[in-house]
Order: C-alpha cells, then sequence, then structure tokens
C-alpha cells in the first residue's frame, strides 16, 4: 500500500504513475464488465488518456475529462449524447472509487 500525500499529488505523475494506472485499469474492468467492452475501449482510449485526476481533499478525488469528450466517442456508439454522459458518469464515478481503493482513501 502507498502512502498517500496530498501535497505530492500535485506532482502526481512523478510520484504516483503505477498507482495511477492501476486504479485506471482497475476502473476499465469493472466498466468493461457493466457496458459493451468496445464503448468502454473507445472511451479509454479517446478521452480518459487524456483525462486529469485531481484530488479534492477528504478523500475525494475528482476527474477532469476534455471538453469534447463526448463527441470523441459519439461516432463510436449508436448512444445518443444523455446516454453517453450517463456511461461517463459511472465511469468516472468508478475511476474515483477505484482511486480512493489505491491510496487507501475509501474510509475517508
Amino acid at each position: 500500500m502507498t502512502d498517500f500525500d496530498p501535497e505530492r499529488f500535485e506532482d502526481k505523475y512523478e510520484h504516483y504513475f503505477t498507482e495511477l494506472q492501476q486504479a485506471y485499469k482497475s476502473a476499465f474492468d469493472v466498466m468493461s464488465d457493466r457496458y459493451d467492452s468496445g464503448l468502454i475501449h473507445a472511451i479509454d482510449q479517446y478521452t480518459l488518456a487524456e483525462s486529469e485526476p485531481f484530488y479534492e481533499g477528504d478523500g475525494q478525488f475528482r476527474i477532469e475529462l476534455p471538453d469534447d469528450a463526448i463527441e470523441r466517442v459519439a461516432p463510436e456508439t449508436e448512444l445518443d449524447r444523455a446516454e453517453l454522459e450517463d456511461v461517463y458518469a459511472a465511469y468516472t464515478d468508478e475511476l474515483e472509487r477505484q482511486l480512493r481503493d489505491v491510496f487507501d482513501l475509501s474510509g475517508s
């Protein structure tokens, strides 16, 4: 288990790269079990690869997506905008949960 230091999360890719990879992979696996794997792969490749996790304090994370996240994935699916927004919300919620787990902040 990695000791989490919120101040070091400012330079997350230097200090916590392995943990971030683990959280993103775990979220991908969970979401692939819940949704069409092609859709989840598209979101992972076209959007989450450019997402940015932020530590908000009190054991909470926030995932910032590119402004055009929906448009990037829309051609890959038959889902409408509202349905894609729901999938993105579920995915970012799962990713935030995985980050809490990786850093052992679930009880915070």
